[in-house]
């Protein structure tokens, strides 16, 4: 397939090369040519503007929060003003409810295609092509895509036809992983305080009440303190808990414990944790303990 590639973070650069390995024409475009010109040696093309990615039967944007997508989407020259009529547009960044609405609604008075599609998997499993896709969008449109999921992912969920649900269920399991961060946090910290040994701990955790893998990789990047390099920064995590909060704002669905989590997310902003992963939060849980 022809398919376009917006956005060379640290998922997106892994994921566009597992496109060309996959055997798709990969037309790249960002805003570091430089970047985009790491991927020729796979057989990507480096488009000159985002237009130029966008003239094959997908293109994906991927970039880090709401402004890049609007500006990317909207602006002069954007994606959605560019995009052909028989291409689809594939978001997969994690973005508020209300401007995944506002895009689904844009491209059908605009009369294309459009799929909701963040994944779940942190670099490592981008690399493997092991990510779990969450698409939502019309059916005919997610099928066009699909070839475009297989080579990137090891599962796609489909959620309906509303691009919005899937950007809930994004916001909804990040707000998950912040959870699981914090209560791991406070858990070592307390079985600190009783001479526990935080290791052992995990490995109890983790081979009997808690096997899944998000307590064993973030158990484990928590109890070796291994914050970087990021697999994914904390500015990152703060926005998607942020997303989470408005999300239930604008239902009046109350998320207490969200509110805590970005508490502490924030905390770790102020002691200039900003490029660590965002399971430093564990620092804070643990300075209030006082054992920092």
């Amino acid at each position: 397939m022809e398919v376009g590639f917006i956005g060379l973070g640290a998922m997106g650069i892994l994921m566009a090369r597992n496109l060309c390995t996959a055997g798709h024409s990969v037309t790249i475009y960002n805003r570091t040519r430089s970047k985009a010109e790491t991927l020729v040696e796979h057989g990507a093309k480096v488009a000159d503007t985002p237009a130029d990615a966008c003239k094959g039967e997908v293109v994906i944007t991927l970039l880090s929060d709401d402004a890049a997508i609007e500006d990317m989407v909207f602006g002069s020259g954007g994606v959605l003003n560019a995009l052909q009529p028989n291409t689809v547009h594939v978001c997969m960044s994690t973005i508020s409810a209300a401007l995944g609405e506002r895009l689904a609604a844009a491209h059908a008075a605009a009369g294309r295609g459009y799929v909701s599609a963040p994944v779940f998997g942190r670099p490592d499993a981008a690399a493997a092509a092991k990510l779990t896709i969450v698409a939502a969008g019309k059916a005919a449109a997610i099928a066009q895509c699909q070839p475009v999921f297989d080579a990137l992912g090891q599962k796609t969920f489909v959620l309906g036809e509303e691009p919005v649900k899937a950007n809930i269920t994004k916001i909804g399991g990040n707000f998950l992983i912040a959870s699981v961060i914090e209560s791991l946090s406070e858990v070592f910290a307390l079985v600190r305080k009783y001479d526990i040994e935080p290791q052992t701990y995990l490995d109890l955790l983790t081979s009997t009440l808690f096997s899944a893998p998000v307590y064993k990789n973030y158990g484990s990047i928590i109890v070796e303190e291994r914050f970087e390099p990021a697999g994914f920064k904390l500015p990152l995590g703060l926005k998607d808990v942020r997303l989470a909060l408005a999300a239930g704002d604008a239902t009046n669905t109350p998320l207490p414990i969200a509110s805590l989590v970005r508490d502490h997310l924030v905390s770790a902003m102020a002691q200039g944790y900003e490029d660590l992963d965002w399971s430093v939060v564990s620092r804070i849980v643990a300075q209030n303990a006082g054992l920092e």
